[in-house]
Order: C-alpha cells, then structure tokens, then sequence
C-alpha cells in the first residue's frame, strides 16, 4: 500500500454536499478539516488538486457513488488473499450481476471471514463477500459530473460498506437501513445471523397507499427465501439504523407489522463514516476499484501534462526574472554602480593632463639619458683608441654610428701588419670599469687587410656590447 499523505472524500449524496480532507496520522487518517459545497460548485484546488508536491506527498482523492442504481449481492467462499478471491468472484459474474457484464464495472468488499462447520464436523474457513455492481454509463455520468467540479477522483466507494462493518458481528438479527434513494424512502436490509452477513435486500416505501402492507409483503418475500436458501433458522431481533426523523417515519409500521419490539440504532455520523472509507480506500488493491482503467489512465496523463505544463511555465518565468535582473544591472543604476564609474571617469579625466605630461617628460628624459650614454660611450672608446693604438700605425678614420658601432681603418707598412692584428685583438677584449666586456666579440666586422706597395691599409669594426655600463 503506498504511504498516502492526505485523503479527501466528496459526499455529493445528501443535499447539503460536503468535501472532508484527511491528514495521515499513525496507520489511519485524522480529520484535518470540513468544507461544505454546493451542487455544481467547484471543488477547491488546494484541497483535491495534484501538484509536483503530489509525487511525494501522495493525496487520494475519494467521491461516495450514489446509491441509485448500484446492486449488491453477499456471497460465501472459501478463505484465500483478495487476488484469489477476484478471480473467484470474476468466474461467477456472469451469475452473480442483473446486468451483462460487458455493461457494468464491479469492485467487492470482503467482511472478516468466520469458521464453519461441515456436517461430517470439519471446520471450513469461510469469507464473506459483498458484490458491489454498477452499470457502466451510470459511472460515466458520475465521474464527468465530478469532473465538472474540477475534482478527479482516484476511488469510488459506498458508504454503506462502511457501515455495515460497523455492525457488531455477534449480534444476528436483521439490521434496516433508511435512506431516500430518487427521491422515494427506501431501506438497505442486512441479514446477520450465524455471526455471518446472509443477505443484502432493498425494500422501498409506497409513495401512497398502506405503507405497513407493503413492508409486510416485501420482508415476508425476503425470509422465505432466507428460509429456502437455509441461512434463516430462527426468529431474527430487528435493529433500525436510523436517525430521529428516519426513525419516526419507520418504527411505528415496523412495529406494527412486525409484532416485536424494533431496536433503534444511532448511524455513525457522516464524518466518522468518511474516515472509515478513507482509512478502507487507502489500504484497498487498485484492481478493486470501480473507477473505470481508462478513466485512470487519463487522469494520470493529465496529470503528468499539467505537472510539464507547470514546470515549462516556471522556467519561463525564471529566465524572465533573471533578463529583468540583467537588463537592470544594465540600464539602471543598482547599489551605486552607476555613480561609482561616473566618479572613476572625472578622476581620470581631471588626472589626465598631469599623466600625459608626466610621460612627455619620461619620454624626454630617457632621450635626454641616452644621448649622454653614447657621448660617454663615444668618448670612452676614442680614449681606449688612444691609450692602446700601437706607434707607427696611421689611423685615418675613426666613426661612431648608430650608438653602438665602432669603426676603424687605416695604413700600416707591411712588415708592421701583426701590430694591427695585435691591436684588434687588444679592442675586442677590452673591458669596462666593471669588468665586463666592452665589445661584443662575436658581432662587428672582422679584420680586413688589402696590400698598395710596401704599405696595408686595413678596417674593422666592433660593436659596443653595454652602453650604460661604460660609465
């Protein structure tokens, strides 16, 4: 049985139509609150409508059949589990019901089973089983009545089982139930005896006429055959369910017919009865149902369509909340954003000037640095040129381009060429006040020699390796 959170009952058989909504409490139900319709009117949707919430907060959803037209018949078969016990029940249909059975729907109600004694003194375990029979247009009729009201049920039930439950079993008699059904006074007779339910009858009041002879002839009709079936084998005690109108229009011809004294009996209260069929229809098979399958199965589909349609629509409205969000965030001031980039934008603006100078005179200094870089640079290497240019060794140019390029070249007789060798080689690997080369070693021209006459002009050239460091 699935764990139910929530139970509510529709009572549309009385004129004042009332809708009782159950709370799960324990193993049973408790009655959360009573809310009073009117015919037609519309079942309020937070109390019977499914939701997302309904996946797992289960709500069972009961509305009580009218009694018109149902048909109930009491059957004995052995004890077995209620699977068995419908199967049992489906072979004897045919039997069993007044109408084809390709035209009704049917459920049953089984009551506590007893023990019976055979007549070769064995004890058989019996179980009594009422038929509940109803035509299948009256159930269609009933259910798009319902669903007028928005309410969608998921069981239809028959309080009066409920009320025969609530019959002392040990106490055999017959036991007269007044209701109006159609608009005519009627009575559900139930026959106890043996500690057993024997028979389910209807007698009904004449509109008109003798209302004392017509009981008399429908309740003789009824023990005959009590008497021919051989469950009614003493005088029964007479019990009338009923309340003080009911029972101010029926006591006075019963007793009269009868002879006896008639027992009068309080009914349970409708919202007592109501919880008797929630704590029933939560714990009864989804096969014992006179809820027609494809009526389930429809509901069922609209219920996962709403639950789809429902969630669709929050997701639409979360993506609109959050480009409502965004587009805020975008176009209007929010916490002070707006105003604190403002803020930024005339700071920068008014500082503007001064950092543009500022790096007009970065700029201008580093030129500025520079050019005395190469003038030091410059006059460094004319002093090494100077220092280390070997005696009878003409230099005829010397240029400094670029900043970083020396170049040098010159005549030198013949037999003094190893001078200008030794000399180039003293220049690369001269160095600077801080130790470290002051020529690249690996970059400039190299030593270049041409011969006209008895003299060598000769060139090469080196590349300053660290400007800056000249100093």
């Amino acid at each position: 049985m699935p764990r139910w959170n929530s139970c509510n009952i529709l009572d549309g058989l009385t004129g004042t139509h009332r809708l009782w909504h159950f709370a799960a409490k324990g193993d049973g139900f408790a009655l959360d609150r009573e809310y009073p319709t009117k015919a037609g009117e519309a079942v309020p949707a937070r109390l019977s409508a499914k939701s997302w919430s309904s996946l797992w907060r289960k709500k069972l959803n009961v509305a009580w059949l009218p009694p018109e037209n149902v048909f109930l018949k009491v059957v004995e078969l052995p004890g077995s589990n209620f699977e068995e016990t419908l199967t049992m029940v489906e072979l004897q249909l045919e039997k069993l019901s007044p109408i084809p059975v390709t035209q009704i729907v049917w459920t049953l109600h089984t009551l506590p089973r007893r023990a019976a004694t055979l007549p070769d003194g064995t004890v058989e375990n019996l179980q009594t089983v009422v038929v509940v029979i109803v035509e299948r247009h009256v159930v269609e009729e009933f259910l798009g009545q319902l669903e007028s009201r928005d309410y969608l049920t998921d069981r239809l039930e028959m309080p009066v089982l409920d009320q025969l439950e609530a019959v002392e079993a040990a106490t055999d008699g017959v036991w007269i139930y007044p209701s109006v059904i159609a608009g005519q006074n009627a009575a559900l007779v139930a026959w106890w005896l043996g500690g057993a339910l024997r028979d389910l009858s209807l007698v009904t009041l004449p509109p008109e006429g003798s209302i004392g002879e017509s009981l008399k002839s429908q309740f003789a009709r009824l023990a005959w055959a009590g008497e021919l079936e051989g469950w009614l084998t003493a005088h029964p005690q007479w019990h009338l369910v009923a309340d003080v109108v009911q029972a101010g229009l029926w006591q006075g011809p019963l007793r009269e017919q009868l002879g006896e004294d008639v027992r009068v009996v309080t009914p349970l209260p409708p919202v007592e009865l109501a919880g008797r069929t929630a704590r029933r229809a939560a714990a009864a098979s989804d096969r014992g149902s006179l809820l027609p399958a494809e009526f389930a199965a429809r509901y069922h589909v609209q219920f996962v369509d709403r639950l789809w349609l429902r969630g669709l629509l929050a997701v639409g409205v979360l993506y609109m909340v959050v480009v409502g969000i965004y587009f805020a965030f975008l176009f209007f001031p929010m916490f002070g954003l707006d105003s604190q980039t403002e803020a930024t934008e005339q700071q920068v603006r008014a500082q503007g000037g001064s950092f543009t100078n500022a790096l007009q005179l970065k700029a201008r200094y580093e030129v500025l640095k520079e050019r005395q870089d190469l003038k030091f640079a410059a006059l460094d290497c004319w002093q090494l040129i100077a220092d280390r240019l070997p005696a009878g060794v003409s230099l005829q140019r010397l240029s400094f381009s670029d900043g970083k390029k020396l170049s040098l070249n010159g005549v030198v007789p013949a037999s003094d060429i190893n001078k200008i060798i030794d000399f180039d080689d003293s220049l690369r690997k001269a160095t600077t006040k801080s130790g470290e080369p002051m020529f690249d070693p690996t970059a400039g021209d190299p030593f270049s020699e041409r011969q006209i006459g008895n003299d060598v002009t000769w060139n090469f050239g080196l590349l300053l390796k660290h400007t800056e460091s000249l100093k």
